[in-house]
């Protein structure tokens, strides 16, 4: 990932409530094409999270191309990375347990249904590693038995990260009219709850104690460092200087460890994408958020590098169950917008036939289940233009982006430069319905990212030999932060989501009303009408406020 570095360091270390748990490794390799040096490749960790003490520091990100797993990661026919040894299942609510055990074996001679997850309406089969789950799963989607069955296929940020405050750097700020927004609804005393489903927040202080393992990365061999202490500051910009606004942060949850860690950010896109949606205003710090007084639902579905490393996640990123259960997490707990700035390329067909191969049912129903419940669905339209996939073709589809598309109270995001032309990156498709500012790394310099405060990459991303030689490597620090520039739908998501709060301030809260909203108030750009660039146009804080009649 490529960011940004702009502004000051601050200093801020918060006092958090005492939290002390043990924290078990996950027993699968770390899927980065990590070998461990003098450790079992099941080697658990066991890390110890501690109150931090005040008067630490807090500075600024980056991060670079990573080896892909091959351990806990497969690519299956459809060209789709999945975990294997697992199979998601939805069977009809009639089907005894007996019944589905005897389906499931059916299908696969190793099949046991293991005990069904938190927040899911859906059975996780376990399989032998070495089968194709896809296959498993399309003949347990032959069965009468069953609604749908896909692998858990993977997740990632949908970022393009670049490496370059309110009137010097948010230039995006202005290009939605967001400030005449804020004089029809100030985003102020809000009891709406806006969830980040992402690669957690950094909404705690703590000092976390952890048995850091060899591993290779790049194709060189990182040593490994034993029990180490590593500081973890909050990001006052979202909690306040010494968490004087940490109320805001509510039902904070970690899918990937099912609660049993806090859901902490070791890679600094979920803080990001927060200060977008809700980063403190008017306070002479860094920079504007959107809906500035939101409150914060954590909800982290996707691993990082560290989060490997220190044993709480088999691999980078996410799989469809996590999600599933995060989405059905935030609306069962009083989410009203869900911003998901993730996505997955896949096949361009999933409208038409959503349980094939390489498509995302799961998630469907999760998204489903989320707007039943009254939340707003966001998510990002897709970084893939320019890829090409051997088995989708060029700029394939972004699988959760399609799934937006098709429902009443959900929206895909694609992605606009300071110009308002769509970024190089922004799929394209006609299932992009909105497009907000999402940056550029080509022609405009540090004027063309999207800045927030989140880690400085200079202490994180030790292991990233483009950012610390690796004669220089250590163990990171999380308690340095920084204004950072990132590019990348998932910078453009979140400032869909804000304006969905302020709506929701306002008191539309029917998602498929939101929708509406924002879709007949965007202002049209590139072709006449709606198209597959910027779908219904390009949001409009202001005219979305104003089409509710509440203007003053």
């Amino acid at each position: 990932m490529l960011r940004f570095r702009g502004g000051t360091p601050a200093a801020a270390a918060v006092l958090a409530a005492a939290l002390v748990l043990t924290v078990k490794g996950q027993s699968p390799a770390p899927a980065l094409h990590i070998e461990n040096i003098g450790l079992p490749a099941v080697e658990e960790s066991t890390a110890i999270w501690s109150e931090a003490r005040p008067g630490g520091r807090v500075d600024a990100l980056k991060r670079s191309a990573r080896e892909t797993s091959t351990r806990n990661s497969r690519v299956g026919a459809s060209g789709r990375a999945y975990t294997p040894g697992r199979v998601i299942v939805r069977f009809h609510d009639e089907v005894p347990a007996a019944e589905r055990r005897t389906v499931a074996r059916q299908a696969s001679d190793t099949a046991e249904i293991a005990a069904r997850p938190s927040y899911a309406d859906f059975d996780i089969v376990r399989i032998d590693v070495n089968e194709d789950a896809e296959a498993v799963a399309a003949a347990l989607a032959a069965r009468p038995e069953v609604v749908y069955a896909q692998p858990a296929y993977h997740v990632h940020a949908t970022m393009v990260p670049n490496d370059p405050n309110y009137t010097t750097l948010q230039w995006n700020m202005p290009l939605i009219d967001i400030e005449r927004a804020w004089d029809i609804q100030p985003a102020a005393a809000s009891t709406v709850t806006v969830a980040v489903l992402d690669t957690g927040m950094a909404y705690r202080s703590l000092t976390i104690t952890v048995n850091i393992r060899g591993f290779r990365n790049a194709g060189i061999t990182y040593p490994a460092l034993g029990q180490s202490v590593i500081p973890y500051a909050a990001a006052p910009q979202l909690v306040g200087a010494n968490g004087a606004n940490a109320s805001r942060i509510v039902a904070p949850f970690d899918v990937i460890s099912d609660g049993v860690v806090p859901p902490l950010d070791f890679e600094g896109h979920g803080t990001h994408v927060s200060g977008t949606i809700g980063q403190l205003t008017n306070d002479n710090i860094g920079e504007a958020g959107i809906a500035f007084n939101v409150k914060l639902m954590p909800v982290k579905v996707l691993g990082s590098f560290w989060d490997v490393i220190f044993g709480n996640a088999p691999f980078e990123g996410g799989s469809d169950d996590d999600v599933a259960r995060g989405i059905r997490y935030a609306a069962d707990n009083g989410a009203k917008v869900i911003n998901m700035s993730l996505g997955s390329a896949g096949p361009p067909d999933c409208g038409t036939n959503p349980n094939r191969d390489g498509c995302s049912p799961t998630i469907e129903a999760a998204i489903r289940y989320a707007i039943g419940k009254g939340a707003f669905v966001v998510l990002a339209g897709g970084n893939e233009f320019e890829d090409v996939d051997p088995d989708f073709g060029p700029n394939p589809t972004s699988v959760l982006a399609e799934i937006a598309s098709r429902i009443n109270g959900a929206v895909s995001v694609a992605a606009v430069d300071p110009q308002k032309n769509r970024a190089f990156y922004s799929s394209t498709g006609n299932y992009i319905e909105l497009a907000a500012p999402g940056g550029t790394s080509r022609g405009f310099g540090r004027g063309g990212f999207i800045f927030q405060q989140t880690f400085d990459f200079n202490f994180t991303d030790t292991f990233d030999p483009t950012v610390v030689p690796p004669s220089q490597y250590r163990a990171p620090r999380f308690d340095v932060l920084a204004n950072i520039g990132i590019v990348g739908t998932s910078m453009a998501t979140p400032h869909v989501s804000g304006i969905a709060a302020l709506l929701v301030q306002q008191g539309i809260t029917d998602p498929a009303a939101i929708e509406e909203a924002l879709e007949k108030s965007a202002a049209d750009i590139g072709a006449p009408g709606r198209d597959s660039s910027f779908g219904f146009g390009l949001v409009d804080a202001r005219n979305a406020l104003r089409g509710l009649g509440l203007s003053r």
